[in-house]
């Protein structure tokens, strides 16, 4: 059950819209089912002699007993209140107690004052009524209504309990501000996929991953099309900014500006300068070959590493550094979504979006060093768009395969510190991921599953001795997994390219837990595939490991000595 309090100057146009058609004919059967006093609060839906400006005068009595300077000049309050898909349809007696429970929560009108404020709730669907107050009480006094709209939250838990309703989770005050009903009105009106607001606050984030300096975020808004404008002091220094799309105007043609602590707490200028003061930032190109693969191939592959340090992070007692690598997930997840190919833009923008909420919380991360993570997301940004088949399309699932994980340890973190919301989102954000990493590991686990089904039998029997030495408990479940067969492969090539199979999976094994991974096979080939430095699309040869003479297996492979699937004598 969702309540939503806002404030307005005009009762009349409130009723007008509540008791009215709606904007595409879906408001039914407008009428009351609760008010201040039923005898004095006539009903234009049900009365056929009531109108609305009765009833709009009866409510706004006391605004008008009150001098003209005295009145306020938002004095109607407004709240929503929705049940939640799937929730049964409550009758007019049931919204009528949700009503007064909420009127008295709030402090609009507490039960057995019979000073309190005129208030009214109009049902004109199944799922949800309206509350309307003027906020003058009969005494002529303001009611007391500080933290409205958290009473109202804690309430409206109260009462999905009691009515056997789904329990949403609580809010903590972190989250971004939603758009208004107006808002959302507007945008449905302009042929706008969502409000402005929500548009403007996702392209700042995207200016704000990866960014080394101010200027260059900056720079970054300007580019992404929207219009810029810095708040600044007498001195000149720059004090704030202020967002706006272009063609987003008011009814007086202005532009409509949004700041940055209004898009979300977190993009306010100096949390953003906080931000950018960790440190500076260099692209990352650790455990890559540099001259091997494509810039998006290579710098996915690098961000890997930050990736899984943060998941590690996660589960430690250290709660200023998990936050701080909760919010390097998010840049990262944020210019995955801006240079991913077309196949998975989709999941990783909804993946980008969710996680935004995961990444606040009323635990500080001041002094934490995320600065692995921003480096890495800030390479991938300059590398480029992806193509999404090739080798960037494996390394493209070879990372999300590590984002999935991290995700959904960042789920476990905050729900061990009571996150509720914050933990939903992180479970939501895996979801996507997990959809956009089936879509690019498709193709390269298909062919590596056809290069597995292709060793001789003996060598397959040498590999799964080399899974059941590592892993002895898992060994009979991944040998009949769908997965063996890519991973069989994997550890051929690895073995062809000089390293020792078994020393290698145990060091794989070694590096994070398995249980919570959905398909341990994948994450195992992606895991050796990143550690023996393979490619991650299959066809490739891979280099052998340390110098040229070495390993007597890879230097056999290179003259062609062993057979396809053989090993040589030694």
């Amino acid at each position: 059950m969702v309540p939503d309090i806002s404030t307005g100057g005009r009762t009349y146009g409130l009723l007008a819209y509540l008791y009215g058609p709606g904007r595409r004919d879906e408001h039914t059967d407008p009428h009351l089912v609760a008010s201040w006093l039923p005898e004095l609060a006539p009903d234009p839906g049900r009365d056929p002699v009531a109108t609305l400006r009765q009833l709009t005068d009866r409510l706004d009595l006391p605004v008008l007993a009150l001098p003209s300077d005295r009145r306020p000049a938002r004095h109607v309050w407004h709240c929503p209140v929705r049940t939640a898909p799937g929730d049964r349809r409550l009758t007019d007696a049931e919204w009528a107690q949700v009503a007064r429970r909420i009127v008295h929560a709030t402090g609009i009108a507490e039960e057995g004052d019979s000073q309190a404020c005129r208030w009214i709730a109009v049902r004109h669907a199944e799922d949800h009524i309206h509350l309307v107050a003027t906020l003058v009480r009969e005494d002529g006094r303001r009611p007391r209504r500080h933290k409205d709209g958290i009473r109202a939250q804690a309430e409206c838990r109260k009462i999905e309990a009691e009515f056997g309703l789904q329990i949403l989770n609580p809010g903590d005050r972190t989250a971004a501000q939603r758009p208004t009903s107006a808002e959302r009105s507007k945008a449905e009106r302009t042929g706008r996929v969502e409000p402005p607001r929500e548009t403007l606050r996702t392209s700042v984030r995207q200016a704000l991953a990866g960014a080394a300096t101010e200027d260059e975020f900056f720079r970054r808004i300007r580019e992404a099309g929207l219009r810029l404008e810095k708040r600044r002091a007498p001195s000149g220094d720059i004090l704030g900014y202020k967002v706006a799309l272009p063609g987003d105007r008011n009814r007086d043609g202005e532009p409509i500006w949004f700041s940055g602590s209004k898009l979300a707490p977190d993009l306010s200028l100096p949390k953003i300068r906080r931000r950018l003061a960790a440190g500076s930032l260099e692209d990352d190109g650790s455990d890559v070959q540099q001259d091997r693969y494509q810039p998006a191939a290579r710098t996915r592959r690098a961000a890997v590493p930050s990736a899984e340090r943060a998941s590690v992070s996660l589960v430690t007692d250290d709660d200023e550094d998990a936050t701080g690598q909760l919010v390097g997930l998010g840049e990262l997840l944020d210019v995955l979504a801006q240079t991913s190919a077309s196949a998975t833009r989709g999941e990783l923008n909804q993946a980008a979006r969710a996680f935004e909420r995961a990444t606040r919380s009323h635990v500080r991360a001041e002094r934490a060093d995320n600065r692995a993570l921003r480096s890495a997301a800030r390479g991938i940004l300059r590398a480029g768009d992806a193509l999404g088949r090739g080798e960037d399309g494996g390394a493209t699932a070879m990372l999300l395969s590590t984002l999935v994980l991290a995700t959904m340890a960042a789920a476990r973190w905050h729900s061990a510190r009571g996150h509720a919301q914050q933990a939903a989102a992180a479970r939501q954000t895996a979801l996507h991921l997990r959809a956009a990493y089936l879509t690019s590991a498709a193709s390269p686990l298909a062919a590596m599953r056809e290069q597995g089904r292709r060793l001789t039998a003996s060598t397959r029997r040498r590999h799964a001795g080399t899974l059941s030495s590592a892993l002895p408990d898992l060994a009979d479940r991944l040998l009949a997994a769908h997965g063996w067969d890519a991973l069989a492969a994997t550890l051929d090539e690895a073995e062809r390219a000089g390293h020792e199979p078994v020393s290698l999976l145990q060091r794989v094994i070694e590096q994070r837990e398995l249980e919570s991974a959905d398909n341990v096979t994948d994450v195992l080939v992606w895991r050796l595939r990143r550690v023996a430095n393979l490619p991650a699309a299959a066809g490739t040869v891979a280099p052998r490991a340390g110098s040229r003479d070495a390993n007597p297996l890879a230097r056999a492979v290179e003259r062609g000595a062993a057979e396809p699937g053989r090993r040589p004598r030694r």
